[in-house]
């Protein structure tokens, strides 16, 4: 259990953070990086949090929390023997495990199947709920393209990976879904404005 009685510590004025380990890093390293684009992923999922209905609700929030455990896999190295790709050894910090890739993956399935095909890219937007979630995807892009940054100069989990991977694909398929089941999808036409 967490138990955070002081807020403000004074320990960052200077530019540098602990990660969970304890070992003092810049705010800048690539560790950082990569769990504080995690953190603003995981309050615009809260944003879509509080307009969705159930069950839309109800994922969104299972996903918050998988955030969490990310961001707690992500601020504690790894043993330092591992490779890039190697998959974790069991330790005492939280990981990320493949569980919680596959889950997205039969949510992604579940939904896209109620989905007409796409015969066009859509652009961002359509409904509050939608607009939020395709925000949150572009935000986890960001995210994952900094944990594959840190991935080439240190080893992480590859589920960390693997989940942001597969979250921006769920929060596609979902916004979707939110703009009445792609119905008020609004389609990308080529050149359309070109000549006005």
């Amino acid at each position: 259990m967490v138990i955070l009685n002081k807020i403000y510590t004074k320990t960052g004025d200077l530019g540098e953070t602990s990660l969970g380990d304890g070992t003092r890093v810049k705010k800048s390293a690539p560790r950082v990086d990569s769990y504080g684009n995690v953190d603003e992923l995981n309050a615009i999922l809260g944003l879509a949090h509080f307009h969705a209905t159930h069950p839309l609700k109800d994922m969104i929030q299972a996903i918050q929390n998988d955030l969490f455990d990310l961001g707690a896999d992500l601020c504690v190295p790894l043993d330092g023997s591992a490779s890039p790709n190697e998959k974790p050894k069991p330790e005492s910090a939280l990981r990320m495990v493949e569980k919680q890739v596959l889950r997205l993956e039969r949510e992604i399935d579940e939904v896209n199947q109620k989905l007409d095909p796409l015969r066009s890219f859509i652009l961002p937007g359509g409904t509050l709920v939608a607009s939020f979630l395709h925000q949150a995807r572009t935000v986890c892009r960001r995210a994952e393209r900094s944990v594959i940054a840190l991935q080439e100069v240190e080893a992480i989990n590859p589920f960390s990976v693997q989940y942001l991977n597969r979250l921006s694909d769920w929060l596609f398929v979902m916004a979707r879904n939110a703009n009445e089941h792609g119905k008020s999808d609004i389609l990308w036409v080529p050149g359309a404005h070109r000549k006005k």
